[in-house]
């Protein structure tokens, strides 16, 4: 009887060794709850920001500088006149060109009452016609260069620059004022062709600076080149933005276009998928153990990643703790209560 008691508290005392071991072997692992949120789908890309409406203004005649009535900084309007060009040759060329109109038509209104009367030949008429016509043309010719030597704004925008000063003499096609209108902003994407059938006009944009530091600025794709470039592989997406809020033409900018909005999409922390793996999976606890689980992942938005099949909402995923574990591993979760202990009954 003492041999067996012996034997048997032998047993006891290996089954509890036993389940010591297997209580060390239980790897603490931390977990989070597979759940359901927004989830966007975007492409993300830097571009500078360029105004939708720019005018280089050039001078139409040659001329000196008398006055430069604009400044750098200064809003104008289409019509405004920005430098003034000496305009004294121009003045003469007018006065020259309107004395010779005048003495044709002096002399046409004689041709014509003779030839009411046969009193001219037909010849003659036509060339006093024809010469009168001539040098009408060249006083309007005139005109027109005399209003040249006033250079006027095209449309209406901000002065970006001012090159010239008054004295400075201006040569014909010289550009002598920038003017850009910063109401409506505009930045390029070059995008790769293999986003081609996600872009859209009309998308939603989203726009950060890190010269407006905390604040968002939203837009929308305004055109979509049809043409691929076949030296990059990429396409160009251009996206417009209203200038409200403090952003200017130069800055740099992050751009977001969201294709794609899924209201309840499941997702887990992207820190839960299993890293080296050929397909992409979890570790799911179960009952104290992990089981691994093969997953259909979707869009990924920050530190979130979308499950479109292989887990279920409130399904338990291992984010850290995971190099340690094989599929089947005991698991101790963090924060989770300890099992209760069955007392021994009494023999």
């Amino acid at each position: 009887m003492l041999l067996s008691g012996c034997k048997g508290g032998a047993a006891g005392a290996d089954g509890a060794k036993k389940g010591d071991a297997e209580e060390k072997e239980a790897v603490t692992v931390e977990v989070a709850p597979v759940q359901t949120r927004s989830m966007a789908a975007s492409y993300t890309g830097t571009a500078p920001l360029e105004a939708s409406v720019e005018a280089q203004v050039v001078a139409k005649t040659s001329g000196v500088a008398l006055k430069v009535m604009v400044s750098e900084g200064e809003k104008v309007r289409a019509g405004q006149t920005l430098v003034r060009l000496d305009s004294d040759r121009a003045r003469l060329q007018v006065a020259q060109t309107a004395s010779q109109v005048g003495k044709l038509s002096n002399q046409f209104e004689r041709a014509r009452k003779m030839a009411a009367e046969q009193l001219i030949a037909a010849a003659d008429y036509d060339q006093i016609r024809y010469d009168l016509a001539n040098a009408q043309a060249a006083n309007r010719m005139a005109n027109l260069e005399l209003s040249y030597a006033d250079v006027k704004a095209p449309i209406d925008g901000v002065v970006a620059s001012v090159p010239p000063k008054a004295g400075n003499f201006i040569q014909i096609n010289t550009p002598i004022v920038r003017i850009v209108d910063s109401s409506t902003l505009e930045a390029t994407l070059n995008v790769p062709e293999r986003e081609l059938a996600t872009m859209a006009v009309g998308l939603p944009v989203a726009l950060a600076v890190d010269a407006l530091p905390g604040q968002s600025f939203t837009g929308t794709v305004a055109r979509i080149s049809p043409v691929v470039d076949a030296g990059s592989g990429t396409f160009r997406v251009i996206a417009r933005f209203d200038s409200d809020g403090g952003l200017q033409a130069g800055m740099f900018g992050r751009i977001s276009i969201n294709y794609d909005q899924r209201a309840d999409a499941t997702v887990v922390p992207r820190n839960a998928l299993l890293e080296g793996e050929g397909d992409p999976a979890v570790f799911v606890v179960e009952d104290g153990k992990v089981r691994r689980a093969a997953v259909q992942l979707g869009y990924t938005d920050g530190n979130w990643v979308e499950v479109r099949e292989g887990l279920a909402v409130g399904d338990r995923v291992v984010i850290a703790g995971k190099t340690a574990l094989r599929d089947g591993s005991a698991v101790t979760v963090i924060g989770d209560a300890p099992a209760s202990a069955t007392p021994a009954s009494a023999q």
